[in-house]
């Protein structure tokens, strides 16, 4: 899926766009010859980031959004709407991880609070607010951003080394994951196809750039899932190689 129906360019919206994956992925879409909303919170990284894909040739546009603030949100979608008239493909990739691993003995219920509200709260914000331009869209796509360590069957795999303890990051992610499926199953009779998708052990700020891939790679998933074809999978949880246990 690199164009619409009418020739006109694909419009899709990134979060978490200013850096690490989000901006790969940003830059992933812009290759295809998209029209790609770059969505973050940090106004200066946002210009500075939207200004790099400019140079390498990508048709981008800074999206001013924090997923947990709702009249950040609504502006956001008015400003696409006021650009586009419609959104052909949201990827939902802004999370926070705060002190990854941790004890679950150890947490403290407001980090726990904040990382629900960013990691799975804020993906349903947008969503929502999104929903009505993305039904405007031919070929609608939804992309949420899991992880591995949200699948319950490699957590409890003794042989698999998952990241270690997570009382909060790894447990919103299987939220998430849980939110999705609900979302597919409300959308089935619609062309929106809504998927989850896992990066990898990814080089990033969200675990002190101690993963094993690179960012480009982390981002091979969520643009395979962004460009699938109309009679693609829905509500499934996918890496880069393929479908991934729950």
């Amino acid at each position: 899926m690199s164009e619409q129906s009418t020739g006109e360019k694909t419009i899709a919206l990134v979060t978490g766009a200013n850096k690490g994956i989000g901006y790969e992925i940003a830059a992933g879409l812009g290759a295809l010859g998209w029209s790609v909303g770059v969505g973050a919170r940090d106004e200066q990284r946002l210009e500075e980031a939207v200004a790099k894909l400019r140079a390498a040739g990508v048709d981008a546009f800074g999206v001013p959004l924090d997923v947990t603030d709702e009249a950040s949100v609504q502006a956001a979608a008015r400003l696409i709407e006021q650009r586009a008239g419609r959104l052909d493909v949201l990827v939902n990739n802004a999370g926070s991880a705060e002190g990854w691993p941790d004890n679950p003995t150890a947490l403290d219920p407001e980090v726990v609070l904040r990382l629900v509200d960013i990691n799975v709260i804020g993906v349903i914000r947008v969503t929502n607010a999104l929903l009505p331009l993305l039904r405007r869209s031919a070929h609608p796509r939804i992309v949420n951003q899991s992880s591995h360590v949200a699948s319950l069957t490699f957590q409890t795999t003794p042989a698999l080394n998952r990241g270690g303890i997570s009382g909060g990051y790894t447990p919103t992610k299987t939220y998430l994951n849980a939110v999705t499926i609900q979302y597919a199953k409300e959308l089935a009779d619609t062309n929106i196809l809504i998927n989850l998708a896992c990066p990898g052990y990814v080089a990033t700020d969200l675990n002190g750039f101690q993963g094993t891939s690179t960012p480009e790679e982390g981002a091979k998933a969520a643009i395979q899932l962004a460009t699938l074809p109309d009679d693609g999978p829905r509500g499934g949880l996918f890496d880069a190689d393929g479908v991934v246990p729950w």
